[in-house]
């Protein structure tokens, strides 16, 4: 069964997600049995990088507030993000266009290193304070996920995979997903949120048993002996 999920790196909810969706996982016992597929989503399309600033300048900027109310704000992200592990610095996280992001994500999903390309971003957004729209930023921890530093280098310093980032975008708009996380089970919309690991189990378990009812498993015979019979 696919689970598609849309998300982009600079979403604090979606790290937040990501490790309640891991847990819910570990806890299904046919997690062997899907396919799981990251999708882009862009919060700030067109936003320009500013590694001068901090989150916290950024947004006391946008919304018109003092650094320290802000600053504040961004304490209560990360306290929430405490209870998952996640480690979140916004007073080094660089105000960022997430789209070379996303077009490493989809290089990353051709050699089956999609969900360490993103784990890898979004730890280095939230926690190191990376520049994630900065092209040597990318390659190095391409590298360090297993990427080949010389082909990522090629593609980031061309436009390929934008397609990919925008039919992702676009696909996003025609199934209402409007708002990351989102996570699509079989092609519906499921999950809009980080709701806890419990509501991804009970949506897992409902999904794949629909999806089974639709796609039983096939038995295949081979040689054998049958009660009542001569072999």
């Amino acid at each position: 069964m696919k689970i598609e999920i849309w998300s982009d790196v600079s979403c604090p909810y979606c790290y937040m997600g990501k490790r309640q969706f891991e847990d819910a996982l570990a806890q299904f016992k046919d997690r062997d049995s899907l396919v799981i597929d990251w999708k882009s989503f862009e919060l700030a399309p067109g936003l320009k990088t500013q590694p001068e600033k901090n989150m916290n300048q950024f947004l006391a900027e946008l919304k018109g507030i003092s650094v320290e109310h802000a600053a504040s704000l961004g304490d209560q992200l990360a306290n929430s993000a405490k209870q998952f592990g996640l480690d979140y610095h916004f007073d080094k996280a660089i105000p960022t266009n997430t789209f070379n992001a996303h077009r490493l994500a989809h290089f990353a999903k051709e050699h089956h290193l999609q969900d360490q390309a993103k784990e890898a971003l979004f730890k280095a957004y939230f926690t190191e304070g990376k520049n994630i729209d900065d092209i040597p930023t990318l390659i190095t921890l391409g590298a360090e996920i297993g990427l080949d530093a010389n082909e990522l280098r090629a593609v980031l310093e061309s436009d390929r995979y934008a397609d990919k980032v925008h039919q992702d975008i676009a696909e996003a708009r025609q199934l209402g997903v409007n708002s990351v996380p989102s996570f699509v089970f079989d092609g519906k919309v499921a999950i809009k949120g980080a709701q806890g690991s419990p509501a991804f189990v009970e949506a897992l378990e409902k999904a794949f048993h629909n999806w089974r009812l639709r796609n039983p498993v096939s038995e295949e015979e081979g040689m054998s002996c049958t009660v009542g019979e001569t072999c």
